[in-house]
């Protein structure tokens, strides 16, 4: 099976990594897309990548790994949409692009919502298999663990807040949180890790990476996957963010600001200030463990990290009994906005 992990954006390092993982185990042949905006970002150079479109279309690959919401219909290959995000509230999580043949859902709450859709459209199909970046939560949650301590000793702090907002203009807590932050920064006890979205605007970054530099205990975090400061951290600061999720399925407790959720059963106010006093209550009290057993059965009930693996032996079944699509039929303005993104096919349809 001839496979492209499929990149745009360099959050979908993290989230195709553990398929890229049991690819190399099994001996697959695969191929690396990046987008030239992040090939400086790219881990890992010493795979097959490329930055041209071209080179896919000669590759003739059998599927699609996308961790984003477009891929050029013209590409030979199943056209499998593996989502960048817990975040089901979010506009356009579940807008119909028409681009894809497979969705591969993180649990039942996602599940449920694109089979109706299916039902609707009748153009592609739904299956269940987890999501690749939480494996690492079934593998080893505690494989930062001395890196956590290291931490923790070097700033001689008792806990480790991370701060995580969205980019979303209309979402991001970034904008109304710089004073409140300075202030939790105060009690020397906290050690508070900034984790900012990358296409978050340059004016934030560059306000927060100036408080980080005038503050001992406030570290501005340049990495890219996220995984490693979710591990570490003992509670989460956010707003409308995939994040939020991802750390609730870790039973650490969250905070947010006028989160846009559906379903919100962390701590979340509509008010941003009194941030020190939601955090030390949070901490300490933890008023909200009792309901992130919904968050697991619903969004992800997948502990075994073996997501990436259910991935690629669906997708294999799934060729086995429907074959390689050569392209993806979609309308005339959707190839139009697949040609504004990628460009025309090289070879003639």
């Amino acid at each position: 099976m001839k496979v492209i992990l499929f990149c745009q954006n360099n959050y979908a390092f993290g989230i195709l990594e553990p398929i890229r993982n049991v690819l190399e185990k099994q001996g697959q042949n695969y191929i690396w897309f990046i987008s030239e905006k992040i090939v400086d970002d790219f881990p890992f150079k010493s795979n097959k990548h490329t930055t041209l479109i071209s080179d896919l279309e000669h590759y003739q690959s059998d599927v699609i790994f996308v961790p984003g919401n477009a891929v050029p219909y013209y590409l030979r290959g199943l056209k499998v949409q593996i989502f960048h995000g817990l975040a089901g509230e979010k506009k356009g999580h579940f807008r119909m692009r028409h681009y894809f043949d497979l969705y591969l859902t993180q649990g039942p709450y996602f599940t449920n919502k694109f089979k109706e859709l299916k039902t609707k459209y009748k153009d592609f199909d739904v299956i269940e298999t987890g999501w690749p970046k939480l494996d690492i939560f079934g593998e080893d949650k505690t494989c930062y663990k001395n890196f956590k301590e290291e931490l923790l000793e070097t700033h001689n702090a008792k806990k480790i807040i991370l701060y995580a907002p969205t980019f979303s203009p209309k979402l991001t807590s970034a904008s109304f949180l710089v004073d409140q932050i300075k202030k939790l920064a105060d009690n020397s006890e906290y050690l508070i890790l900034l984790k900012f979205h990358p296409l978050m605007a340059q004016k934030w970054l560059d306000i927060y990476q100036n408080l980080a530099d005038d503050i001992p205990n406030i570290i501005f975090q340049k990495e890219k996957n996220i995984i490693k400061f979710l591990l570490i951290s003992d509670l989460l600061i956010s707003d409308t963010s995939s994040v939020i999720y991802e750390f609730i399925l870790l039973d650490k407790p969250v905070i947010t600001f006028n989160s846009i959720s559906e379903n919100i059963i962390w701590e979340d106010s509509n008010e941003y200030n009194n941030l020190t006093d939601l955090v030390k209550n949070n901490l300490e009290e933890d008023p909200y463990a009792s309901s992130r057993a919904y968050i697991y059965q619903q969004f992800h009930p997948y502990n075994d990290g073996k997501s990436a693996e259910r991935m690629i032996e669906t997708t294999r079944l799934y060729i086995n009994s429907n074959g390689v699509p050569e392209k993806r039929e979609i309308s005339f303005l959707r190839r139009l906005k697949i040609h504004s993104i990628f460009g025309k096919s090289s070879k003639k349809n």
